[in-house]
């Protein structure tokens, strides 16, 4: 029982050692930005907590200012970092063009969704924090106004009412409501609609919405303008006041914090003058604000560019078959674009995997219908369910791209592992039309849940099967097909053609197999077959599978950096 217990946790011991190393890139950064929030927050609590020139500020609203600071100044940071990871020229331009992100680092990048989605939870923390802080510090400003505000806290609250004197409380009178009061200023106004273009965009982001409605999510999304917009302004109204330096060399806080009786008339001790801190937020966002503007006058010029549609075909399945042609256009394999069709919206933007190859003279997209604007896309291109055929006839496309995925970094493994599923197909055309001289050896796994799956893809596979076999390069492809379910009718049929030389369902060589993978089996015989080998798995498709793979590159990549390493590779758009 002991030895038992011992090889599973030396087990597990060693799936944490290869986790760390998979990983270690996005560790570190999650680890760095988690570091650099939690300084920033207790440097500024503590700062406000101390500085001098805030304490008659601290008298009146506590521990809530520095709560209420520290959270700004983490959202500034956030709010900076937002934008980065979707700016999709930048992270095209670092993937092709940084030499410290090459080989199996670079997959790292294709977690940019990823880490937007988590400064977004940042975001949304501090947000809180500062919403909760501020409330109570509207309460505590309109308290010391009450009749019930004695001793400094009353002598406070009171400067201002004559004149040459500056306030420390921007509540003037007791009587005020504190609601009317917030609505009345620059920072409660800006603050409000932060709010609400927050939620809007954190509730419309939530993978239901999205399934439900992608519009919704898109257009939604787009109140991130009003966002940026009050968050620069938000600080303009300087509610928050503290003493001014030259007040400070006149006025010894602690000195004239116990004679506040006598401020009119001591000499050493003159009545504290304050003022509200400059406005910073838009320094932290402009930077980030101007790069992403630059993306979106890029996307802008490329809209622009006339998009030439020189094939349509119509698929089984729903699956939309696009050629188009484009000035200038230059691709790469795994890349993907993003297109638009102003007929059917003039804002929304969706993006697809190139699947024709660099060396042809045009470039292709294969389009599921999927929803809602796939399904107008498709109706578009046709007419009485029959595909349009004269150009002059077809709607406008805009075309935005190419940018990198995934995929582009196929060929920094000398072995490749491709999962793919019905509506993933059309992810691995482009590759296999890519010449096969520096083409890494690939084990491709399709699963389907229906035969009518096969009926457009299962041509290119047959193909391919015979150019590969024509060349002498049978070994560099190895494809596996699941087939998840079927009816009675059909496993009569499969059942009765079984001895044939090729596959009652999809015409190859290549026998389809029926059920679902056995990845303990696969991930061993290709760990296996490639010791001392780096192995990128490239995935598409549901995210119940996609931690199944996730986990089996970690339990079968090898402690031992001599050893099998199985490099976790997912398109994320």
């Amino acid at each position: 029982m002991k030895e038992r217990i011992c090889q599973q946790q030396e087990r597990k011991t060693v799936m944490m050692g290869c986790w760390m190393l998979n990983e270690s890139v996005s560790v570190i950064l999650a680890l760095s930005w988690l570091g650099v929030n939690l300084y920033l927050f207790i440097d500024t609590f503590r700062w406000y907590g101390e500085e001098e020139s805030f304490f008659y500020t601290r008298v009146i609203l506590g521990s809530t200012l520095a709560w209420a600071r520290a959270s700004a100044v983490c959202l500034n940071f956030n709010c900076m970092l937002i934008l980065l990871p979707i700016s999709r020229n930048l992270i095209s331009f670092i993937r092709g063009a940084s030499i410290c992100c090459r080989g199996p680092w670079r997959r790292h990048l294709d977690k940019n969704l990823k880490f937007h989605k988590l400064v977004a939870y940042g975001i949304a923390i501090n947000a809180t924090i500062h919403i909760a802080a501020h409330l109570c510090n509207l309460e505590r400003y309109h308290l010391s106004q009450s009749a019930e505000a004695e001793g400094l806290l009353a002598a406070l609250s009171k400067l201002g009412d004559t004149p040459n004197e500056s306030y420390i409380n921007p509540i003037r009178t007791s009587h005020t409501n504190t609601t009317t009061e917030l609505l009345s200023t620059i920072a409660g106004i800006t603050g409000l609609l932060i709010s609400v273009a927050l939620i809007l965009i954190m509730t419309s982001s939530t993978e239901f919405i999205r399934q439900i409605s992608y519009e919704l999510f898109w257009y939604t999304h787009h109140v991130f303008i009003i966002f940026f917009i009050s968050l620069s302004i938000h600080g303009a109204g300087r509610i928050v006041r503290g003493q001014t330096p030259e007040s400070l060399l006149l006025h010894n806080v602690t000195f004239c914090r116990d004679h506040y009786a006598e401020w009119q008339a001591a000499a050493q001790c003159p009545v504290p003058q304050f003022s509200g801190k400059e406005p910073s937020a838009w320094k932290w966002v402009l930077g980030p604000v101007v790069l992403y503007a630059c993306e979106r006058v890029i996307r802008f010029w490329r809209f622009q560019q006339e998009v030439v549609i020189t094939k349509v075909v119509s698929h089984p399945s729903g699956v939309l078959e696009l050629h188009m042609k484009k000035r200038n256009f230059k691709m790469a394999p795994g890349q993907y674009v993003l297109l638009q069709c102003p007929s059917i919206s003039s804002l929304e933007w969706h993006p697809f995997t190139l699947t024709s190859a660099p060396q042809e003279d045009f470039f292709s997209v294969h389009i599921r219908t999927a929803g809602d604007w796939t399904r107008a896309l498709r109706k578009a291109f046709e007419e009485d369910g029959q595909t349009i055929k004269e150009p002059r006839s077809l709607p406008r496309l805009a075309v935005d791209g190419p940018f990198g995925a995934a995929l582009t970094d196929v060929f920094h493994y000398p072995a490749d592992w491709w999962r793919g599923e019905r509506k993933n197909t059309d992810y691995w055309r482009r590759y296999f039309l890519v010449e096969t001289k520096t083409s890494p050896l690939v084990y491709f796994y399709w699963i389907c849940r229906d035969p009518s799956a096969f009926e457009w893809f299962a041509d290119l596979l047959l193909s391919l099967e015979t150019r590969m076999s024509e060349q002498g390069k049978t070994h560099l492809l190895s494809y596996h097909i699941f087939l998840t379910s079927w009816d009675e009718n059909q496993a009569i049929h499969i059942a009765l053609h079984w001895d044939e030389n090729t596959d009652v369902i999809t015409g190859l060589k290549q026998k389809t197999f029926y059920g679902r993978p056995n990845w303990n089996n696969e991930f061993r015989q290709i760990a296996y077959n490639h010791p001392s080998s780096s192995i990128g798995v490239f995935s598409c498709g549901p995210k119940a599978l996609s931690k199944t793979l996730q986990r089996m590159c970690r339990v079968y990549s090898s402690a031992d950096p001599r050893g099998v390493h199985f490099y976790y590779n997912k398109e994320s758009f």
